[in-house]
């Protein structure tokens, strides 16, 4: 299988909106509401320069939001296709966030996810992401992780 990682483009905002509600849709239920990645504006993400996807052959299938901080590096949203799941597509995203982290020269890659999402909470903490804090935001029970580089 063939796969690679880069900058998405402005003609791929869309596809990258529909794998994040692909991704995501499965925590409605629990949450009662819209993750915040199903809410966001990935045009204009796109257009910022903060949206990397994974693509498998010509398709993509992963996405990836990284917003910079002079401290830290926050990984906003990392969704795969729930037909590509499974095949370490999210460990190879979370991977170059912390190769963006170096190379800006910031100590530590911070995220959250909500406190439903306790399948993300697991896998963050294999990869080395440690709980720093809960606390509600934007109408939302967030778990706030980092890891440390």
């Amino acid at each position: 299988m063939s796969t690679r990682l880069r900058k998405a483009r402005t003609q791929d905002a869309a596809r990258a909106a529909e794998v994040v509600r692909r991704a995501y849709e499965g925590y409605v239920p629990r949450m009662g509401t819209l993750p915040g990645p199903m809410r966001a504006d990935y045009q204009q993400l796109v257009a910022r320069g903060v949206v990397y996807v994974l693509e498998d052959q010509t398709e993509v299938v992963g996405v990836l939001v990284l917003v910079p901080h002079s401290d830290h590096l926050l990984l906003d949203t990392v969704a795969v296709d729930p037909d590509f799941q499974g095949r370490g597509h999210g460990r190879r995203l979370i991977s170059l966030a912390e190769a963006e982290a170096r190379s800006l020269s910031v100590p530590e890659v911070r995220l959250y996810t909500n406190v439903v999402m306790v399948e993300n909470l697991g896998l963050y903490a294999h990869l080395g992401f440690e709980e720093t804090h809960r606390a509600e935001q934007d109408g939302h029970k967030r778990v706030f992780m980092r890891k440390r580089l």
